[in-house]
């Protein structure tokens, strides 16, 4: 992947480590759809972004057309509206669906709870990471003993959704995340991890600056 200055590109305003930010990165990677990308500092949030997006959280996506995509799954929509080798339709399944539900209610809710116990008044985080657990992770778990993906035989969209929040979790407490009983989450997370995908969307880019991303075949 090559960062060169353009302007007749999609133009997404992203930031690396934000969950949202990075699945809508994934999608746009995953259907080879070439874009800028302009990293923000939180503090310190560019004029241009706020007068795209007033609520000022990323991704945002500004298309060359002008339309604006506010949202981290109607990135992905339209990212993957082409439906290249199913990326899109495998994940309108009921059940994909509701992963998707489960992942941006209640799971994300228990995850921020169990990552910043103090700002939510929580003295054991435990409690958050169990209800965590039952919310997504244990269904989870049992999908993917019967098959590698969300997908089926191949991953999806609702893969792509929800792995930057299961990565998030796995990682406030490696030592425990790998002694439990998920060796087929554990496994999919770490084909994720270990993904030339994921290598290309976690590339740093320079805050307050917009990059192209040209995106070569995986």
């Amino acid at each position: 992947m090559n960062a060169v200055v353009h302007s007749e590109l999609p133009l997404l305003y992203t930031y690396r480590r934000c969950p949202y930010a990075m699945r809508a990165r994934l999608a746009l990677l995953v259907a080879r759809q070439p874009f800028e990308a302009f990293e923000i500092v939180l503090r310190d949030k560019p004029a241009a972004l706020l007068a795209l997006s007033p609520k000022g959280t990323v991704p945002v996506l500004r298309l060359p057309d002008g339309q604006v995509l506010e949202q981290s799954w109607d990135i992905m929509r339209w990212a993957l509206s082409a439906d290249t080798e199913g990326w899109w339709s495998l994940g309108q399944t009921a059940r994909n669906l509701d992963l998707l539900a489960r992942n941006d209610g209640p799971f994300k809710q228990q995850l921020d709870r169990y990552k910043y116990p103090e700002r939510h008044g929580l003295s054991d985080p435990a409690l958050a990471r169990e209800q965590a657990l039952q919310v997504l992770l244990h269904p989870l778990e049992q999908i993917l003993q019967r098959s590698p993906w969300l997908g089926g035989e191949r991953p999806c969209a609702t893969d792509l959704a929800l792995f930057p929040f299961v990565r998030q979790f796995a990682a406030i407490e490696p030592a425990w995340w790998a002694e439990q009983a998920l060796p087929a989450l554990r496994a999919w997370l770490a084909r994720w991890l270990g993904s030339p995908l994921f290598d290309a969307c976690m590339v740093k880019l320079p805050g307050q600056q917009t990059l192209r991303f040209s995106v070569e075949q995986q």
